[in-house]
């Protein structure tokens, strides 16, 4: 893994995920302590069923990823925007966001951060909102219907 916060090579961005490694991809997440718990595969078909994502790349090193969700009209939602802690300060999570939002022309993007990563975010135009909330519905991760879901 690449230390310093000067890239030695470009960073390349992509929106292709055919040849993605999410084996390794998941690895690069947990020891970066940005994982939350999905297998491989469960990586693969969330950033497979967005409608958009961007991958940076240092050489052929995953180092940042994010995704949208959007209905295409007026609500989005930004998820998984990840800068590897080695390359952060970089603008790449910038980047990442400014081709993700040129999809969301006219749409209200929305994101959850933590405290530590708000002020970023205020600086590429992002404002608080006074409240959010979520519900997992069922188990976590267990996206197959077993048994009735309860309201």
């Amino acid at each position: 893994m690449h230390t310093t916060n000067e890239p030695s090579a470009p960073i390349r961005y992509s929106a292709e995920l055919e040849d993605v490694d999410w084996s390794g991809l998941k690895a690069a997440l947990a020891s970066d302590h940005f994982d939350n718990g999905r297998s491989p595969d469960q990586l693969r078909r969330s950033f497979e069923n967005s409608q958009g994502a961007c991958l940076a790349y240092y050489g052929q090193e995953i180092v940042g990823t994010g995704r949208i969700l959007s209905d295409g009209v007026c609500n989005a939602y930004l998820v998984d925007v990840w800068t590897h802690s080695t390359f952060r300060r970089q603008e790449i999570a910038r980047e990442m966001v400014r081709r993700l939002s040129a999809q969301l022309l006219g749409q209200h993007v929305y994101l959850q951060v933590d405290e530590e990563s708000s002020e970023i975010y205020r600086r590429l135009g992002f404002r608080e909102q006074p409240v959010g909330m979520s519900r997992v519905v069922g188990k976590w991760l267990v996206n197959e219907v077993t048994a009735e879901v309860e309201d």
